[in-house]
């Protein structure tokens, strides 16, 4: 600025001395006749006398012109004033909601509304502050005075987001439905009507919602794999009086599903309870192919079908030469020796297992008493009533 002045001064006085020099070397004279008056002037005079009533006139004009405008300017000072505390407000309605205060976010957005184009924004944060102090009802309230298109999407979203916050899963799946209603689907959505789907535990659509995050990496891969499980396992839940349904749901998860020892062992508990033995068999030996567990070799002798073990002690023995060494499927052995009443296989291998377990309490616990159960078939009561006893002593009761 100091500068700049400087370059006007210094423009000034060499216009000055220009002014100086032409009006020197000017001679000329300006006679003004009116009879009978006759007025002889120099021409410098008449150029200065005229500039300078142009400057008047000009300064003149500029007064007039800004007391006559002056009201609109005030009232547009105002205006510009009250749209500053607008935006002030709402700046500080967003920082108050984050920060965790509330209720002064509430309160800001409410003066930010002095600014008609705040009304969205401001609703929103109003909104969402109501919801998080629970006050759900003023929440609906700000949620509903948002009235301009442009921000209906935002609206809707959001209180879907809420509502599934809250455990109103119908009332967010309904603004889900709205605004998809619209047109667009997005991942956000979805991932709030996951919420809500588990919420109403429609597993179904949990199982669908689920595969289609994963598909757009939306969802965390644990995450993805203990909710379809969750799902399945409720889906077999839902059908288990129905083995055909059953089996038809079955044979409809994944592969990993069905791989998975744990949704394997529930199917087969399910199939068994309805009487299918031989299809729970099938579920367990294809779940044990590709993922060796001890619930699924608990599990395979409640799938022996009538009387005769035989065809699963011959699959056992088969899986014995590769695991010569696992506790668990001596036990599952004896287990089925003892349904098929081969006493002398049976006890081998339950004492096997025995001194395999070391630390497993809950194999130890159950082989002792599979044992008492063997010794009881062939009326050694002293024995029998040893291994309960061992069984007892084995439990350990936090």
């Amino acid at each position: 600025m100091a500068l700049r002045g400087l370059l006007w001064l210094a423009f000034l006085f060499t216009l000055a001395v220009v002014l100086a020099t032409v009006g020197h070397f000017n001679v000329g004279h300006v006679v003004l006749v009116y009879p009978p008056y006759r007025y002889d002037l120099s021409l410098n005079l008449v150029i200065g006398a005229v500039v300078a009533l142009f400057v008047l006139l000009y300064a003149g004009t500029r007064i007039v012109r800004n007391v006559w405008t002056m009201p609109q300017r005030v009232a547009a000072y105002r205006v510009r004033s009250r749209e500053a505390k607008a935006q002030a407000a709402l700046r500080e309605a967003i920082g108050n909601l984050y920060a965790g205060r509330f209720s002064r976010a509430e309160k800001a957005a409410r003066e930010a509304l002095t600014q008609g184009a705040n009304k969205g924004a401001a609703g929103l944060v109003a909104a969402q502050a109501a919801h998080s102090m629970r006050e759900y009802g003023r929440r609906d309230e700000w949620l509903a005075a948002i009235d301009a298109p442009e921000w209906q999407d935002a609206r809707l979203m959001a209180s879907a987001d809420m509502r599934a916050d809250g455990r109103d899963a119908e009332g967010a799946l309904a603004a889900l439905t709205e605004m998809q209603s619209q047109g667009g689907r997005r991942i956000h959505a979805q991932q709030i009507a996951l919420r809500a789907q588990q919420q109403l535990k429609n597993w179904a659509e949990v199982l669908k919602l689920v595969k289609t995050l994963e598909k757009r990496e939306a969802i965390h891969p644990a995450v993805a794999v203990r909710l379809r499980q969750q799902a399945a396992e409720n889906l077999l839940r839902d059908r288990r009086h129905d083995g055909q349904a059953l089996l038809s749901l079955w044979h409809s998860l994944a592969a990993s599903e069905r791989q998975s020892p744990r949704l394997a062992d529930l199917a087969a508990e399910l199939l068994i309870a309805l009487g299918r033995h031989q299809e729970a068999r099938k579920v367990v030996e294809e779940a044990l192919q590709h993922n060796w567990d001890a619930r699924l070799l608990r599990r395979y002798p409640d799938t022996v079908q009538g009387d005769d073990a035989l065809p699963l002690i011959q699959k056992a023995e088969a899986w014995r030469r590769e695991r010569t060494e696992d506790a668990d499927l001596l036990f599952t052995l004896g287990r089925l020796c003892l349904h098929q009443q081969l006493w002398g296989k049976a006890q081998s291998f339950l004492e096997s297992a025995l001194k395999l377990a070391d630390d497993n309490d809950a194999l130890t616990v159950r082989t002792h008493r599979a044992l008492a159960r063997l010794f009881e078939q062939l009326g050694d009561a002293a024995r029998a009533s040893e291994h309960y006893r061992a069984s007892a002593l084995a439990m350990k009761i936090v």
